[in-house]
């Protein structure tokens, strides 16, 4: 069983951005700033779509105090398509199988990334939890995802 996740844009304006969301109905559910990674991850849904088909905006924090956001350019701002599987390990073997690069392996047995043919990123997620596994553990990173 494969599950639609969200949708995730990078923002350069977060207020902005939600307020423009709320004016078609979308509302903030849950929200999270990473002090580590520098960014803050604000989740959206229409109305009883909470955690079924949701939004999340990406705002990267820019570099220091005096520093102006990133601006997006070149389709950049859209992020990932996010799917939930069932097991990781056999959709990405799937996946190689058909000639796919697994362009971030799911190394931790939790998270992956493809890209579609025409290089739309897909985030592949674990449901749950699996312990590493080879020959996934070990794999490097190949180009973007």
């Amino acid at each position: 069983m494969t599950k639609y996740l969200h949708s995730m844009i990078r923002v350069s304006d977060p207020d902005a951005t939600v307020d423009f969301f709320k004016l078609i109905g979308l509302e903030e559910v849950r929200r999270f700033d990473v002090e580590t990674g520098r960014f803050t991850l604000i989740f959206l849904a229409a109305p009883g779509q909470e955690g079924v088909a949701e939004v999340e905006l990406t705002y990267n924090w820019p570099a220091d105090e005096g520093s102006v956001p990133e601006q997006y350019d070149g389709g950049r701002n859209f992020g990932h398509l996010a799917y939930r599987v069932e097991n990781i390990y056999e959709t990405c073997q799937r996946l190689m199988d058909a000639g796919v690069t697994i362009n971030r392996p799911p190394r931790d047995g939790h998270m992956a990334f493809v890209r579609s043919p025409d290089g739309i990123s897909i985030e592949l997620l674990q449901e749950g939890n699996l312990p590493p596994q080879e020959p996934w553990a070990s794999m490097e990173n190949t180009g973007n995802w």
